[in-house]
């Protein structure tokens, strides 16, 4: 089974695009950078082709300052959902630097959003770093199973952890 359909990302899910906005009022007067994730779009009810964006992954240890925002390339989680990034210009220009093209290129849409993070105050660009539309769609995000465990669960995996922790050291010698 194929995760996505269609690589061709086709818009941003509302929720989605409500969090980078608010997120980048917060970070203001700082940059704000962020990583973008999607679903299939028939996941999320759509009788369409291609990807809905419907996370937007905030990186530990991102560093920003008013004019840049620097991410730490090993932080970056490496998954098949990636559809791109990001960021916030402080100064309201919705129009890429030249540092911003030479992020673009993992990714197939990027995301510039100014001040004052209304409604329309963003732009998604192409890896080129070209225009491109992108429909905000009012959807139903699937819940997130990455928290879908239990107690139960942690002390199972404790449990097996300590097993074989107890399997490699039980060699008489202090372990």
């Amino acid at each position: 089974m194929r995760l996505f359909r269609s690589s061709g990302v086709i818009g941003i899910a509302e929720d989605a695009l409500e969090f980078a906005l608010e997120a980048s009022e917060d970070a203001h007067p700082n940059e704000y950078m962020g990583f973008l994730r999607g679903e299939d779009a028939s996941r999320l009810g759509l009788d369409r082709d291609g990807t809905v964006i419907t996370d937007v992954l905030v990186i530990p240890g991102t560093e920003s300052n008013p004019t840049s925002a620097t991410v730490q390339e090993y932080m970056v989680p490496n998954s098949i959902k990636s559809a791109g990034s990001v960021h916030s210009h402080p100064n309201g220009v919705l129009k890429p630097s030249d540092a911003d093209l030479m992020t673009f290129g993992k990714g197939k849409v990027h995301i510039i959003i100014g001040y004052p993070y209304g409604r329309h105050d963003w732009q998604a660009f192409d890896r080129e770093g070209e225009p491109r539309d992108l429909e905000v769609l009012d959807v139903d995000l699937p819940d997130d199973e990455f928290f879908d465990f239990t107690q139960a669960d942690i002390d199972e995996e404790l449990r097996e952890e300590a097993d074989e922790r107890d399997t490699r050291f039980d060699g008489g010698d202090g372990w």
